[in-house]
């Protein structure tokens, strides 16, 4: 069908040239720029992905900075397609830069549970695994993620701790250490033998089989108490063997001693009575 120009009172080529070419260029340059912007963009995410995993990055963080990378790339690329059509992305920026604000106001706590879960991941004071104190709560890690840190008790309780808590806190970690120094006192009476009960403590660390050689037991006389002569007891163990030495010295010491005549003294009062006359 044939388009009578006459009656629409329109040039043709006044129309192609003042209306179809320029917006058609524009819309073509826009498309340009977004399809090429998000190869750009594409290939930029993956770049930093495979830096991420060279140096070692904890995968849990280059997933999750990789795809806000992507997304303000993405971002981006749409702003200057939209430009291209001349669109006034002035108060488009703006706009989302009013909404980030206010969503950041508003989550301010989540953000600082936020960027302290990856500073967690980036520094690495624990792992996975790691028996830890952390925000006066003990146990072993068993999830760091990006807002909290969760932890299971000795008794198989779980405590989830808010990252921001566990950053700003001091934190023990128990587990890093291949060795540990277990740190016992026993005390004797004061009627004991004194170098009989140094000789004991001396042999049953030297002979426990969990005990390290290297260091060496540290046992000597730290103080003389009220009611007992108290010695320090100071092996060094590995790490996973803590609780079984100190259980099994506590209990083995005590059976010992009684064997060997070496008294262990405990609070005792003394009440003298007066009769009247």
């Amino acid at each position: 069908m044939d388009i009578n120009w006459d009656k629409l009172n329109l040039d043709p080529q006044l129309l192609w040239a003042d209306y179809i070419l320029p917006w058609g260029t524009q819309i073509v340059l826009a498309i340009l720029v977004f399809i090429i912007g998000r190869l750009i963009a594409s290939a930029v995410t993956k770049g930093a992905r495979k830096v991420m995993d060279k140096a070692k990055f904890d995968p849990m963080l280059v997933n999750f900075l990789a795809n806000i990378l992507g997304s303000v790339l993405l971002l981006l690329v749409i702003v200057f397609s939209l430009s291209q059509l001349g669109v006034d992305t002035t108060s488009l920026v703006a706009l989302l830069g009013a909404a980030g604000l206010a969503v950041g106001l508003a989550l301010k706590d989540s953000l600082s549970h936020f960027a302290a879960g990856v500073m967690l991941i980036l520094f690495r004071p624990f792992k996975v695994g790691d028996f830890v104190q952390v925000d006066g709560e003990m146990g072993s890690v068993e999830q760091i993620t990006i807002l909290h840190t969760r932890l299971k008790t000795g008794d198989n309780k779980v405590v989830t701790v808010p990252n921001g808590n566990v950053f700003s806190s001091t934190m023990t970690n128990f587990s890093e250490q291949p060795t540990r120094r277990v740190d016992m006192v026993f005390g004797i009476g004061y009627g004991s033998d004194l170098l009989k009960a140094k000789s004991i403590l001396e042999e049953m660390t030297a002979n426990h089989e969990l005990i390290l050689k290297d260091p060496a037991p540290k046992i000597a006389v730290h103080e003389l108490a009220d009611s007992s002569v108290n010695f320090i007891c100071r092996p060094w163990v590995n790490s996973a063997d803590y609780w079984t030495v100190y259980w099994d010295m506590m209990e083995k010491v005590k059976l010992r001693f009684d064997e060997e005549g070496i008294e262990i003294p405990f609070p005792q009062v003394s009440v003298h009575m007066e009769k009247d006359d």
